[in-house]
């Protein structure tokens, strides 16, 4: 194994998609408990919480692994992992207190959206400074 692989990025990316295969699994448990059978995705509203706050942690889960890893490799490696690892303890927040009622889920939410405006500024400054030294010889 190469000794600057991105390992730290790889563990945290690991750990975030058994996040992921866990909140998924607890969807399917809730479907068991209500009889409520694919492709179904109405039910009482208990179920409904947590297949909403599944499938939101679905939609940002995408953007989450562009994050982590343009903010890793061109910003910090270190830095991107303690992102990674915010994301996924405030999807933790927006899951269980989605799963309670629908304001619950806010502080999470924040949260993220935090994490991704810190990542991504982050991100911008690091392909800046990469892009100013490989294209223009500028270093800052």
């Amino acid at each position: 194994m190469e000794t600057d692989a991105p390992i730290l990025l790889a563990a945290v990316s690991f750990l975030s998609a058994l996040q992921m295969a866990r909140l998924a699994r607890r969807v399917g448990l809730c479907r068991l408990a209500f009889n409520i059978k694919p492709p179904s995705v109405t039910g009482p509203p208990e179920f409904q919480r947590i297949f909403r706050a599944h499938q939101n942690c679905v939609e940002c889960y995408p953007l989450f692994l562009v994050m982590i890893w343009t903010c890793g490799m061109f910003f910090n490696e270190m830095t991107a992992v303690v992102g990674g690892l915010v994301y996924m303890v405030a999807r933790q927040i927006y899951f269980e207190g989605y799963i309670k009622s629908g304001e619950e889920r806010l502080l999470g939410f924040y949260l993220t959206l935090g994490d991704f405006a810190i990542m991504s500024l982050l991100t911008v400054i690091g392909l800046l400074r990469g892009i100013l030294l490989k294209y223009f010889q500028i270093q800052l």
